[in-house]
Parts: structure tokens; sequence; C-alpha cells
């Protein structure tokens, strides 16, 4: 076989002259039907243009170049020469070509079911795309999301191991500890009737790795979670999962601060700036939601106060309201203009989107010359000169309301104005804006379950001032946890771990298990903290959303070189599939499912 010397894509002008070697797919082939083949051969690193020149070339190089189809892996030797008067400014390695001296076909291929071709991608639907991905990932655009993906895990390694964290691995098969979301269990087929199941995350591993003196840990896994099926969610994903020993919350956070500083220094000669930081409280008040996005403003106001002296029925209605102690509120958000995008068909329509998060309808009205117009303008007249004052708004501003129980009114009104920067295109392009989340609350009052669920896990600490309410008030008791957010994603949380043992007992009993229950399924952990346990803390990047901000895609199908649609199937490999029912038999298991009719 032709060796190798040269990528595709890495030839410039300063290899002129030279004898080279490229191999790779031939992405074009044209027969110009005057002693000329041209053929653009491909690799991960790009393009080159291939010349034959028939009647210079022996016959069985010819012969050969005739037979060249789309997609056939060849391997050429040829000399570089410039492309006079036809150099293609679009492609790097436009101003050159090879004229081809020996070919060899190292693989004819069929016809493609679709082509790797970035343009045809978006008229092709995904499916198809995931069912033929091994030909899908030939795209330069995938190659180039791979590569960036490469290139991020690599530098969370050297920025990690150049800070003292050792790379660790976790085990795949672990005990179902069922707390969080639903798990992958597997058959142990040497222990009839019981199960391994898939890791959601190393959590209780990493601790235990730091309560064995391992000081700092880097692991860059996979986790599984059996869950419903959402459209930025994939039932395995990949995290960079770090822990630190003898440290508190400003440690970890200066030392994550510092690896998305020099990430984005590395790809984008970014300066990320300050780090801001935000209490999950003031951050609920101000964007209604804990992960926001403050590139643009759409803050949300409170105006409770304001509008109990109106007659409108549905704000007083909201602000009799009462649940955990809490009245109802009513919200508002400013909505600047001019805007052209702002249609009263638009507004009506944030009504129904409203709804799917609880709330009966988004009023609104607008301020005009002479004093509020539209919607809900009659009642909102008595107290003009307070909304004005209190909102800043200028003639031509759009206020659109929410009332209802705090939580109900604040979550769609936060979410209500991710939607509206939507759909009137105000977010800024280009910017990245990081921000900490701290001071979440510890716990969350579940009305079905009737009891207090951990906000994070319940594996984080009191921040070091909550610990006298743990017990006392543990609705009011703040957590040691922190998220980093970017551009309105979580990409990044955690949190200082509980490291005493009499602590966790309790913070087990306040989410209503048992000494029985907690035994049973973390009694490892709360042995191993009897054992000398350090302070420790840390945090799990959520790997294939943070490259989805990188790469720019909404998709996160596509920073993935593999993954699962919707509904959890693999289309290329046909998983899930059914297995012999011998390993059933040899698994002690019997499978209740309906039988499905064999495929043809």
């Amino acid at each position: 076989m032709l060796k190798r010397s040269h990528m595709c894509g890495s030839l410039r002008a300063n290899l002129v002259g030279q004898t080279i070697t490229v191999c790779g797919w031939i992405n074009t082939y044209r027969d110009q039907g005057k002693g000329l083949i041209f053929a653009d051969v491909r690799d991960r690193e790009g393009l080159c243009q291939v010349v034959f020149d028939l009647e210079q070339s022996p016959a069985d190089l010819v012969g050969l170049a005739k037979t060249l189809r789309r997609e056939f892996v060849i391997a050429v030797t040829g000399k570089v020469r410039i492309r006079a008067g036809a150099a293609n400014p679009k492609l790097a390695t436009g101003e050159i070509e090879i004229v081809a001296e020996k070919l060899e076909l190292l693989n004819a291929a069929e016809p493609p079911p679709i082509l790797p071709d970035d343009h045809d991608a978006e008229k092709i639907g995904e499916e198809i795309r995931l069912k033929y991905r091994y030909i899908d990932l030939r795209r330069p655009r995938m190659q180039s999301i791979l590569r960036t993906r490469s290139r991020v895990t690599k530098f969370a390694r050297d920025y990690f191991g150049s800070n003292g964290f050792l790379e660790i691995e976790t085990p795949l098969l672990i005990k179902t500890t069922p707390e969080g979301a639903r798990d992958f269990i597997v058959p142990a087929r040497l222990h009839p009737g019981k199960w391994y199941a898939l890791p959601q995350s190393p959590q209780l591993f990493k601790q235990i790795l730091m309560v064995a003196g391992c000081d700092r840990y880097l692991q860059i896994c996979k986790c599984m979670r059996d869950e419903d099926p959402r459209a930025d969610r994939q039932a395995e994903f990949t995290q960079i999962d770090l822990e630190m020993s003898f440290v508190e919350r400003e440690d970890v956070m200066e030392m994550m601060t510092g690896f998305v500083r020099g990430l984005w220094t590395e790809l984008f000669s970014y300066d990320i700036g300050t780090v801001e930081r935000i209490t999950y409280w003031d951050a609920m008040e101000r964007y209604g939601i804990d992960r926001p996005d403050n590139r643009y403003g759409l803050e949300l106001h409170d105006i409770s106060a304001i509008a109990a002296k109106t007659d409108f029925v549905v704000f007083k209605e909201a602000l009799e309201k009462s649940r955990m102690g809490r009245g109802g509120v009513v919200k508002a958000i400013r909505v600047p203009t001019p805007n052209e995008k702002i249609t009263r068909k638009l507004l009506d329509g944030y009504s129904d989107f409203a709804k799917i998060f609880k709330a009966g309808g988004i009023p609104y009205t607008k301020l005009g010359a002479n004093g509020f117009e539209t919607g809900i303008a009659k009642f909102c007249e008595p107290i003009k000169a307070e909304l004005i004052e209190k909102l800043g708004l200028k003639q031509g501003d759009i206020v659109v309301f929410a009332a209802d129980h705090y939580d109900i009114a604040t979550k769609t009104l936060g979410e209500l104005r991710q939607k509206i920067a939507r759909d009137l295109d105000i977010i800024p392009q280009g910017k990245w804006n990081f921000l900490w989340v701290i001071d979440f609350p510890m716990f969350e009052w579940d009305d079905d379950g009737k009891r207090w669920v951990a906000l994070h896990h319940p594996f984080t600490s009191p921040n070091p001032d909550q610990f006298g309410i743990l017990d006392k008030n543990p609705g009011a008791c703040l957590s040691a946890g922190y998220d980093l957010v970017l551009n309105g994603s979580e990409i990044a949380g955690g949190s200082i771990r509980i490291h005493n043992t009499k602590v966790q007992e309790a913070v087990f009993g306040l989410i209503g298990l048992t000494e029985a229950d907690a035994k049973m399924k973390f009694g490892f952990l709360l042995d191993a903290l009897k054992h000398g346990a350090p302070p420790h803390g840390g945090i799990a990047f959520g790997l294939d959303r943070l490259i989805m901000h990188i790469v720019g895609t909404d998709n996160i199908r596509d920073v993935i070189a593999f993954p699962k649609t919707q509904s959890g199937m693999d289309l290329m490999s046909d998983a899930p599939g059914p297995v012999d029912p011998e390993q059933l038999v040899e698994t002690h298991v019997r499978s209740t499912a309906p039988e499905q009719p064999a495929k043809v």
C-alpha cells in the first residue's frame, strides 16, 4: 500500500514541486473529456484536488482512474503544482493540486444512500443521517465537531493534571440507589435474583476516593440515566467529573473558573472577564429561573403591592392564594419598544405558552401617549404612575404580567422571558456570559410525596453558617451547592459534600429515608465517613452540553459520535434489540413483554 506522507487538508503552496502521497475518499469526480480527470480527495483535515492526466499517465493508472466513483477509498502519489489561473479561494488547499503519478484503489464503495455534504445534510431527515452515521460523520462539519471535542478533553486532562488531579476510573457495574432518575439495571448471572445498575454519576465513588486519600480526582466518564424522552437529553452522556479534598466552596469555584477561562482562551482567544455570582433566590426574583441568561434585560419585577390596588379579578384572586406559607404574587416584565416583531397575535399566543407551566394566562398592556392601551389597560390606569416608576416604562413599551402562586408565576415569567428574547431576536450573538449561581436551598417540598427532597443531591452540605437550622427549618436551609451557567444553560454543577456521618444521617432522615433504608442504600458511604473523611467538594461538567455551546448547535446529537434518538434508539446498530432466550435463562430473567414479530 502507498504510505501517506501528508493529510489532504494540510497541503499548501510551500509544497510545490514535491512528490507526496495522500489517502482518502473521493469527494467529487469530474471527467472533463479532454484527457483530464479531476477528483477531490477528502480526509478528516479537508480536501485537495488530484489531476489525472490520461495522455501522460501509464495505461494501468488511466484504466483505474476511469473506474473511480464518489466515496471510493484511494491512495495517490503525485507532484504538487500551482493551479495556474484556476485557484479556488473557498478551499484552504485551493492554490495547489496534485498531478497523479501512482494510484491505488484501497476499497470501492456502493453508491452512498446519503452524501457527506454539509449542505445536503440540511435537506436529509435526521433519522436517515443517524442510520448511516458512518457516512454522516464524514461531513466536514461533523469532523470539525469531533476534533473540537477531542481538543476540549485534552485541555481538561492537561489543565487538571497540571493542578494535581489524578485520573482514576470508577466502576460501571454498581449497586442501584434509586434516589434520582431511573437506573439502567443489569442482571447478575452469578448471583441469581440480584442486579447491578449502570452509574448515573460516579458521585459516591469519587467521594470515597477522597476518604481514601487520593486528594484530587478527575474522570471523563460515561453516565447513564433511564429517563423519559426529552429533546436535549441522552440516555448516556459524558461528564468531566472532579473532586477535591481539604477545600471550601471558593477553592472549587476558583479552580473551575480557571478551567473555563483557559479553555476559552485556547479555543477562541477570548477573555471571559470576571465571572459574576448570583444567589439562587436573587436569580429567581430577577430572572425567574436558576440558570439565568444575563446577556439581555427583560428582568422580572414583583408588583404585588401595586397590583393589590386594582380591581382586576385575576390579580385579586392570585394575591389571595397561599401555599407553603407563601402568598400569591403578581409579577411583570417590561418589553421595550419599538420592535416590529411585536404583534397582537404574538402577545395573545403567550397565554397558551403560559399554560404549559400551569399558569392561567399572560395579561398584557401597552403604554401609549395618553396612558395604557390594549389588553388590560383599564385596570392599569389607576396604578399608571406607580407602574411607570417601578418598571421604568417609556411610551410604546409593552408590559406582560403573571399572577399566581409564587412558584408558578415566577417560573412562567422566567420561561416567557427567554421566549420573548428569542421571538424578538434581542439576544446578543458572539457573547459568552459565565455566571456562578450559589446559595441554593438544601431542600424543596414534594407535594405528591409530602416530603422534602434534596435540590441538588442528598450528599450536598449545608453552608457553614446553616447547620444550626438544618433540623429546625429545613426549608430555609441554604446549601453549599454551586452551578456554573453559560448563556442561560447549566454547564456544570457541584457542591461541598457532607463529610460527617451524623450530618449525613440527618439529611437522609429529612428526605424520608429510614435508618434501615439509608443503611441498605448508602451503608458503604456511611461506613467510609466514619473512618476519617476529609472536607471535600467537587463538580461535574456536562461535556456534551459544553461542546454544544462551543460549536454553536442546539442539537445534542450533533456533538456525540453515536447518539440515540429521542426515544432511545440507536438506528445504526438497531439497539435495543432482542436477546437470545438462552441468555435470559442464564441470567434468571423472564420477559413479560408481548412477543414482537421478527423483522424481515
